[in-house]
């Protein structure tokens, strides 16, 4: 292979940089000429069809996280790296037979409207908008540090010129636009993503004459070969034991993001959210069975030298580099461009709706429902909510400087642990369990939130790498779900049985009709 130009200007990729820059900028000035109400800036009004909310809830899930770093996983762990696949997928079943139905139709802007349905809501939401915004942070964080060095690696600029144009357009487009530019943000960016991973995998099978067999072939002559394609290696975990909690915390994760559950509340009613999870679920398992081919033409085609020393002492974004070292082997200088571009581009669509759904936190549920009592005008609450969207901004490019020098691999699975700790239990037992108190909620969330942080600080992700600490770290986890979740379940049920709530028992009834059939 020769000098890659991975790190050097690309006139392509500018181009396309600009081109998706400035198309998304007009939709935002489109989109905000329509956002003017609260329902229109949280939720699009609810004009969104249930096609176009599963390819911006695609667009919402996919991260360049999740693209480049499956693909390089597999190319250098094999087999292992096909759980973060197979976790980012399963969760949407869950997603759809659980949650989707009763959250479009008891909720109005964020999850926390459903948890409070028929609970105390100055407590539930407090707790609720708790755990959104540090769910937020953590992902934020990991998205804005490989933005940064993203751009720094692929377009040649600085460090921290990147990561400020980041926050700027962020913050752009969900100031001015709202859920409704952030939804188009989306669509064009997971039309663009599997679009690019699409052509990656049918260049890769051309290469190999369309044979799966000639590319494991391949790669199985590798000096590492059978290792690739075998599994139980733990690439990815310390143990077997820590695989299946990387497992829960990505498939029940899933069903507590609240960037993803907020997208409900954009289509009409519960059978355009259950089309929008259909369509979604199609859309991410096919993009991650891409990854799958796309992983295993790396390591057979890319040489380990060029994945291990291309980018040496590069922060974050240092070890993901298998799939745009692939697309330049394949289809040269222009297609890498594209990649890089594309890859750019979906960095700025997650850390909008991150943005917005951190947004939506702060106003509706802490400012509206708890400072507000659930009584507050649509002009103030828009205002919050932009005035959070800015300090959000600026949080997310501080804590993208704060850890420029440290790998935040570990924050997207703390993201998704916390969300399955402490969002996914309350949530899931305020619907379906009567005897659900208000004092269990906010019980069970606290602990599900502390126990996901603690655990991830005092594991070998945190503990080792981050803190440089040469003692054996007090968890050998490095992914706390299995340990977390049950916890938050245990305090929830026992809680419930040691308290009453008359209020919320009584509503139970009113609570499952609504549900199922909406109101």
């Amino acid at each position: 292979m020769p000098a890659t130009q991975l790190g050097q200007l690309s006139p392509v990729a500018i181009a396309f940089f600009f081109a998706f820059i400035g198309v998304t900028l007009g939709i935002t000035y489109w989109a905000a000429r329509k956002t003017k109400t609260t329902s229109e800036f949280y939720a699009a009004g609810g004009g969104i069809s249930g096609f176009q909310n599963g390819l911006a809830l695609a667009g919402d899930f996919m991260s360049a996280a999740s693209f480049l770093g499956i693909a390089h996983l597999v190319a250098t762990g094999g087999y292992d790296g096909l759980i973060y696949s197979v976790g980012y997928l399963v969760g949407w079943p869950i997603v759809m037979f659980l949650i989707a139905e009763p959250l479009r139709n008891l909720g109005k802007y964020t999850f926390a409207d459903v948890v409070a349905y028929r609970l105390r809501q100055r407590p539930v939401k407090t707790m609720a908008a708790i755990g959104s915004i540090t769910t937020v942070i953590i992902y934020l964080t990991a998205q804005m540090v490989g933005a940064g060095t993203l751009i720094k690696l692929m377009f040649g600029l600085e460090y921290e010129t990147a990561l400020l144009g980041v926050g700027v357009l962020m913050i752009a487009y969900v100031l001015f636009g709202g859920m409704l530019a952030t939804t188009w943000v989306q669509i064009i960016k997971a039309v663009l993503l599997i679009g690019g991973a699409t052509v990656l995998t049918l260049l890769v099978l051309n290469h190999f004459g369309w044979s799966y067999g000639n590319l494991f072939s391949s790669v199985r002559a590798l000096p590492n070969g059978q290792d690739l394609l075998t599994p139980g290696h733990y690439k990815v975990a310390t143990s077997g034991f820590d695989l299946v909690s990387l497992s829960l915390g990505l498939m029940f994760g899933t069903a507590g993001l609240p960037h993803i559950l907020m997208r409900f509340y954009t289509v009409p009613n519960a059978r355009e959210a259950r089309k929008s999870v259909f369509v979604a679920t199609g859309f991410i398992g096919y993009f991650y069975i891409l990854t799958f081919t796309i992983g295993y033409g790396a390591a057979a085609l890319v040489p380990a030298k060029y994945m291990a020393k291309v980018v040496p002492g590069t922060p974050g974004m240092g070890n993901n580099v298998a799939a745009p070292l692939l697309a330049e082997i394949l289809g040269g200088g222009p297609f890498l461009g594209f990649l890089c571009a594309v890859a750019f581009a979906t960095i700025l669509a997650v850390v909008a709706g991150l943005t917005l759904a951190g947004a939506s936190a702060i106003s509706h549920d802490l400012y509206a429902g708890v400072v507000k009592g659930g009584v507050s005008d649509e002009k103030s609450e828009v205002r919050v909510a932009k005035t959070a969207t800015v300090v959000l901004g600026v949080i997310a490019v501080l804590f993208g400087l704060l850890f420029k020098e440290v790998n935040v691999a570990f924050m997207v699975g703390l993201a998704f642990a916390v969300a399955a700790s402490a969002n996914f239990p309350a949530l899931l037992l305020s619907v379906f369990w009567r005897k659900f108190t208000t004092q269990a909620a906010v019980a069970s969330m606290i602990v599900g939130l502390l126990s996901a942080v603690i655990l991830i600080v005092l594991s070998p992700t945190v503990w080792t790498d981050v803190f440089k600490l040469t003692s054996t770290p007090p968890i050998p986890l490095k992914n706390p779900a299995i340990i977390s979740m049950p916890l938050s379940f245990l305090t929830a049920f026992v809680v419930s049985l040691l308290t009453r709530d008359d209020k919320a028992d009584a509503a139970f009834e009113e609570q499952q009709m609504r549900a199922t059939f909406g109101g």
